[in-house]
Parts: C-alpha cells; structure tokens; sequence
C-alpha cells in the first residue's frame, strides 16, 4: 500500500472512530413509529377518454397543445402498423402503472415487438427531442421507455411508475410479414388520499374555484407514501415541500397520518451530526440523502408546531423533541455578538435555497427564516412544557430582530435591502414580515413599493411566491394577496394546467433550473398551497 493511500485510509478509521451519531438511541423508535403511520395507497383503474393530435401553436404553453381527434376504440380496433406515433389522453393527470395488450390481426406473429412509450405531463413533452439531452439532471428522469414484446398475445406492464397525462406509442420494430393492434389501455392510479374536501361557498369567484380544483389535484397525487416533492420527477421527501404540502392537507384532505409518518421518517434518517436531513428516500430502503439545507432544516421545527396545533397530537413533537431541538444549534455557529449571521460563511458551508432564482441575495432571507423558525419552536416547547429548555430564546429573537432592523430596513426607500450591494427582493421583504423585523406598516409599505421600482428581483418559483402572499395576509394586503394568488396560479390556468408547475414564470414559459424545460416538474408539491390559503382564508378568497 502507497503511504499516502495508508494515511487516507488511517484518517478515515479516525473520522468514523470519532464520529457520534447523537441520535443512535432514538433512530430505532422513530422509524417504527414511522412505519406504524405510513398510508396505505388507495389504487384506482383509469381508462383512457380519447386520443389527441400535438399541434405547434406558438401562443400557447411551450408552442405545443393536444387536440382531441379519434375516440379510443379507433386504436383498439385497427392496425397499431398505421397509428405509430398516436398519442393517448387520460384526461387527467395520474400517478401509477401502466397496463396494455397486443394481439395478432389477420395472421401469428412471428418476430418480437418494439414499441417505445412517451409520458408526458404537458404536451410539449412529447413533442420535444429528448435527444441530445442538455439537461443538468439524469437523463433518466424523461420518462420514455422502450418495451420489447417477444410474446403476442401478450398483456404487459411496464415495471416503472409513470406520472402523466398524456402517453405517445411508437412502433420501433416488428414483423413485416404479420400484424398486430394494441388494445385494453388502462392504469393504476395511486395516492393515499380517500377523503373529499368540502365545497367552497357559493360566492367563490370561477378562477379562485379553478385555482383550488387544480392546486387539490396536485396536492392529491404528490401524496404518495409521503408527501413527493413530485410525483414524475425527485419522487422524494424534501421537507420545504412538506411543510407547505402538510398546510394544505390541514385546510382540505386532512390525512394527518401521513404528516405523522414524513415527520418520524425524516427524524429516523437525520444525519448523524444532528442536522435534520433535507430530503430522503423509502426505497430500495429508507435512507437520507447527504445534502443538508439550512433553510428546510429549521423549516421542520415549524412543520412540526403546525401539525401539533391542527391535531392537538403532542405525544409525536415530544418524541421529536431531541431532532426539533437541535436544529436550533445550527444558526449559532454563524451568529455574532452583534446579532448578525455570517451570511458569506453560512452561504459557502451550506445549501441557501430560499427561491429558484439565479442572482437572488438571500442575506436578509437567511436572517428572517431563523427568527421565524426561532419563534414558532418557541410556541412549540410552550404547547408541550418544553419552554424552560429554550428559555434563552426570546431574548435571542429580539436580539436578532433589532440588529436585522437596524442593518437590513432602508428609511430613505422604504424597503428591506439584502447583501453587500443593498439588493431589493421579493424573497427579502417576504422573510422580513414572516418573522416580524418589519412592522406591519413596514411590511406593506414595502410590499406595495416593490411593483413601482427598478431591478427587484422577482420570485422564480411558486414556492417563494406562497411565502409573498403569506407575508401581504400578514401586513392586511388582503387585496394584493387574492390578486397576486389569482394572477400567478391563474397564469398557469389559463396556459392548461391540470397540475400546477415546479418553475413559472409568466415571461419565460421555458424556463428551468435544469437546462432542459421537459425535465421540469409539471405536477409539484409546493405550487398546490392556493388551497391553503383559499380554504384558511375564506373571507379573502371565496368572497
């Protein structure tokens, strides 16, 4: 052995001898418990209501929209050799396996069968080369597959778990001798809802109503055995999106079960170092991924007090507690005397999500999010006779809410600055309200001056935008919150939208973090919350 390859395999025997999983006594309990309160999925067979041709139409969503054209019998009766390439709709999206059959026409087949498949959750997935893939993620992600039939008659189905609307067939190979159609197309569905949301009032305006059917839709399928982050895509549990995929199950389906399970999951999978984990996987088994986000790790404590306050269950945050507690730690390694956090620092060590958004400062964001996350787990330990445990923490959060003040409030413009070059955003205002530096006469001067002013850095995601309108209900923009609500998601409808989107941007429909727009999320968790705020909020919103 080289001696430089016997020092590194020295230092790791010392890293792991020194390595303490601080959880190691509590990991054991909280997976079973998780386990104990996993969901069953409720699996239903869907059939398809028609077949679509893929028009190029430069004025709709990504220049591509499907027209209905031929009933569904018109593939099972006829020759699949003259329909390559037909496109089925469903209708709606869905999550689950798909089921179809071959059969002989006319004569025996006698050679194998290639079809590729193509699912899509926006039409213009299925009519964009794949190939070749730009992308910043796994190719794999797209959701084609090639499938060879050796066997016909033969009933198949293919092994992967597809989220779709639409699924495109093309014939890659077969006999030129015999023929063959395809025939009894269906699907399972899944998702661990089974219970139905009441009706909004009568009074609710038609795209509110709309808003709410689609945001409960993806709300719906991104409920799985936990809450997805997105069911085509990730297919994961991020607990930015559990946090604001449980707000909503509060106001509509209500499956508390499944809160329960993502919390104890998420607690029997944190790393070993304290950090609650950002995002994990069930399969093959359990296990986290190492990428540790700030922002989402202090978001649990406050996903946890929600849940608490909707279910009076305190037994669950009191064996939380150990996890929930020490995510309080993780600020104060970059907090200074003078009430400030390290934001260079804590930016270079960690993960700052906060906003797709590239440019985005997130200094007073970051400031925001621990003085808010600091203050509900301080209504937590109260609701559970824990308070004494975090007593320090009130004198902390105003510490840190007078040094933000001072530091981050412009009097002159009447906003909320942000870094080094005093950036004006969206993401900064909001954060500032949510966790009460601003006042709420601050907050909505700022909120309402942010439209009329030069280079403020816009929202990139639904998942900020929810934190903007939860800010303007706070500040009493009641108003500028429905219209807000209504403009944005209602964009989404208006360009066909049967799920609400991972990435929207009403000037940009191809935008994407990724490089390559069909490998965007087209059905995802943190755009489902206008049902929050919709059904918590009736005054506003259903009025």
């Amino acid at each position: 052995m080289k001696k430089s390859s016997l020092i590194f395999f020295v230092l790791c025997l010392v890293t792991a001898a020194n390595a303490q999983d601080i959880y190691k006594e509590q990991r054991g309990g909280w997976l079973q418990k998780a386990e104990e309160s996993k969901p069953p999925l409720i699996e239903t067979i869907k059939q398809p209501v028609t077949l679509v041709t893929l028009v190029q139409d430069d004025n709709v969503f990504q220049h591509w929209k499907a027209v209905k054209s031929k009933p569904v019998d018109s593939l099972y009766n006829n020759s699949f050799k003259k329909q390559s390439g037909v496109v089925v709709d469903f209708g709606e999206h869905l999550t689950g396996y798909f089921t179809f059959s071959v059969e002989e026409l006319n004569r025996a087949a006698d050679a194998p069968l290639r079809i590729k498949f193509t699912f899509g959750e926006v039409p213009s997935e299925l009519a964009t080369p794949f190939d070749p893939y730009p992308g910043g993620l796994s190719r794999a992600w797209l959701q084609d597959e090639i499938i060879t039939i050796s066997d016909v008659p033969s009933t198949i189905t293919i092994p992967r778990r597809f989220a779709f609307c639409y699924v495109k067939m093309e014939l890659l190979g077969s006999s030129v001798y015999s023929d063959f159609r395809i025939t009894n197309v269906s699907f399972k569905a899944s998702t661990s809802v089974n219970t139905t949301p009441g009706a909004l009032a009568a009074t609710t305006n038609k795209m509110i109503g709309d808003i709410d059917r689609i945001g409960l839709t993806t709300l719906k399928e991104c409920m799985q055995t936990v809450y997805e982050d997105g069911p085509k895509r990730d297919r994961r549990l991020w607990i930015g999106d559990l946090y604001l995929e449980s707000l909503a199950n509060i106001y509509s389906y209500k499956n508390y079960a499944l809160t329960k399970h993502c919390l104890y999951l998420l607690a029997g999978l944190s790393y070993e170092d304290g950090v609650a984990p950002s995002n994990v996987f069930e399969r093959p088994k359990p296990h986290p991924q190492i990428n540790p986000l700030f922002d989402y790790a202090l978001i649990y404590d406050v996903a946890v007090k929600e849940y608490v306050q909707a279910t009076g269950d305190k037994q669950t945050a009191l064996d939380l507690w150990p996890l929930i507690k020490q995510q309080l730690e993780i600020p104060k390694k970059y907090l200074g005397e003078d009430g400030m956090l390290d934001y260079e620092k804590a930016n270079k060590e960690w993960w700052l999500f906060f906003d797709w958004r590239n440019g985005l400062d997130k200094q007073a964001a970051l400031q925001g999010v621990v003085i808010w996350a600091y203050k509900n787990t301080y209504e937590l330990a109260k609701m559970i006779g824990k308070e004494n445990e975090v007593a320090e923490l009130p004198a902390l959060v105003k510490k840190m809410t007078d040094a933000t003040h001072k530091n981050l409030y412009d009097k002159t413009s009447g906003v909320f600055v942000s870094g080094k070059d005093n950036q004006v955003s969206y993401a900064s205002q909001a954060w500032m309200v949510l966790s009460g530096v601003a006042t709420k006469v601050e907050g909505a001067t700022a909120l309402k001056k942010l439209p009329t002013m030069q280079n403020v850095v816009y929202p990139g995601a639904p998942y900020l935008y929810h934190y903007v309108i939860e800010a303007m209900i706070q500040c009493d923009l009641k108003q500028e919150a429905k219209e807000l609500l209504t403009n944005y998601w209602g964009g989404m409808v208006n360009k066909g939208a049967d799920t609400f989107w991972e990435v929207y941007d009403p000037k940009d429909d191809f935008l994407s973090p990724y490089k390559f727009f069909p490998v965007n999320s087209y059905c995802h968790a943190w755009s489902c919350t206008p049902v929050y705020f919709i059904r918590k909020y009736p005054e506003i919103f259903q009025q």
